[in-house]
């Protein structure tokens, strides 16, 4: 499967690439609308602030092409503030920014006395997952002081759907609360850990991705 990451200036580009060629996918990094539009697979990864994140998206057309994909029915997976720019919204530091929009609700401060959360931790997939296969049990290694808490349309999701989108199976982690560790939504899929330095079950969550596409 050819994978594309989008090459926007923000994202842990190089283990990612390597990842995903351990996986078995032939990555390629660019933001080259035609590879973007034509690739299998397409990584959104993101490291920093939202906005900052949201800034060099639009540098490259990421809204537009992102779109166009899931309008497509083509598969899209989000890493880290890849996940969170999914939303509608992020608030850091007092000052709110715009999302891409794909699912409601907002990316907030974790309300934990120790921030970041940073490190390995266990997630709570959901009945039915397909990312999670073979690895429901596993430590995945997060670096987040941000992340969304709520999801407005799950767990009491049953028949609802996203605009053209699946109905949407959540991953929650536990960190000073709960928070959305990672969801698949059809096309759109993401996590807020980092599947590229979490080892073997990293290495295994890639492969069930690309198998999807």
């Amino acid at each position: 499967m050819k994978v594309v990451v989008l090459d926007y200036g923000f994202g842990n580009v190089r283990s990612a690439m390597r990842a995903l060629i351990r996986a078995g996918a032939n990555a390629e990094l660019t933001a080259d609308p035609r590879a973007v539009r034509e690739a299998d697979g397409l990584v959104v990864p993101g490291v920093g602030a939202f906005a900052a994140v949201m800034d060099g998206l639009r540098r490259v057309r990421g809204p537009q092409l992102i779109e166009r994909r899931l309008a497509g029915g083509r598969g899209v997976l989000g890493i880290c503030v890849g996940l969170q720019v999914m939303f509608e919204r992020g608030e850091e530091h007092g000052n709110p920014a715009e999302g891409l929009g794909q699912w409601p609700g907002a990316v907030t401060r974790l309300r934990a006395p120790v921030v970041p959360h940073m490190g390995w931790s266990p997630v709570s997939a959901p009945v039915g997952t397909t990312l999670f296969k073979g690895v429901e049990d596993e430590r995945f290694y997060f670096v987040h002081s941000y992340a969304a808490q709520e999801f407005p349309l799950a767990p009491a999701s049953a028949g609802a759907a996203l605009g053209p989108l699946a109905p949407p199976l959540v991953t929650w982690g536990e960190h000073g609360g709960r928070f959305v560790a990672a969801v698949e939504n059809g096309p759109l899929c993401a996590t807020q850990f980092h599947p590229e330095k979490s080892g073997d079950a990293g290495a295994r969550l890639l492969e069930n991705w690309i198998r999807t596409l």
